[in-house]
């Protein structure tokens, strides 16, 4: 890839994880006031190489597939009180030197702790497969929340859920990353905390530094809305806390400590 695109994409990327809705227009502009000269028809073919548009935060290769078989919202409005009540799945993608790789990841909206994760250098939906049975074998969800991208709606994907069937299987209303708001401010976190600090060279190396921050972020980060406690510990309880989390459109949310 050419090297000018991906240091544009690089800025795309920054901007666009702190302003989700900025779309073409605004991204432009806001390139243009960062002293970068480039038209609205360049930063078009790059987000969409991208796969990114105003409040839709997803991987070009994740696009629904209008042949594959989708499911309803289940979270608007309820109560999540307690670990494996909903996990959500989603994927972002990482800069690695001179090109791109994917990562998914499986969390647990209670807790934030990530189940589990995978990264891939290309979108065959292997790799979601991978992080899925990882995580499966970990525990089991009431509800598993995606979007509808073809990787969650896939006939593979989807055997391995309709396999337990004590699994609710929602997904996202198309256009509406707020559905999935816990996972994308996972994606918030790991961009400013780790991607943006770092400069990977290869694969292998993104996989290990990626590693060592979830890591961090499951057994060392501390979480105000986990009144500071850690994912893990949250997760296996290892703390006498109970938490209600009410989810809305806007992603607030309440945590009450008894």
């Amino acid at each position: 890839m050419n090297p000018k695109d991906l240091a544009i994409m690089n800025q795309i990327d920054r901007i666009y994880v702190k302003r989700p809705f900025y779309g073409i227009k605004r991204m432009t502009w806001q390139l243009n006031q960062n002293g970068l000269v480039i038209n609205h028809k360049r930063v078009a073919r790059l987000m969409g190489v991208m796969g990114i548009q105003a409040v839709f935060p997803h991987p070009f290769t994740s696009k629904p597939n209008e042949n594959h078989q989708t499911f309803p919202y289940l979270l608007k409005g309820l109560e999540i009180i307690k670990p494996n009540q909903v996990w959500g799945t989603d994927i972002t993608y990482v800069k690695i030197h001179h090109s791109w790789c994917y990562l998914v990841a499986i969390i647990d909206w209670f807790s934030r702790y990530v189940v589990s994760w995978e990264l891939s250098p290309n979108m065959e939906v292997g790799f979601c497969i991978n992080t899925l049975t990882k995580a499966l074998a970990v525990n089991t969800p009431i509800i598993h929340n995606s979007d509808q991208g073809s990787q969650f709606t896939s006939n593979e994907y989807l055997a391995i859920l309709k396999n337990h069937p004590e699994i609710q299987i929602s997904m996202d209303g198309r256009g509406r990353c707020m559905d999935n708001i816990f996972t994308e401010r996972l994606w918030r976190s790991f961009k400013y905390e780790e991607v943006y600090l770092k400069d990977y060279q290869d694969y292998q190396q993104a996989k290990e530094s990626i590693d060592e921050y979830f890591r961090f972020y499951n057994e060392e980060r501390p979480h105000q809305s986990l009144q500071n406690q850690f994912p893990k510990h949250v997760y296996y309880q290892k703390n006498q806390i109970i938490y209600t989390i009410q989810n809305t459109k806007k992603g607030g949310e309440q945590s009450i400590l008894n």
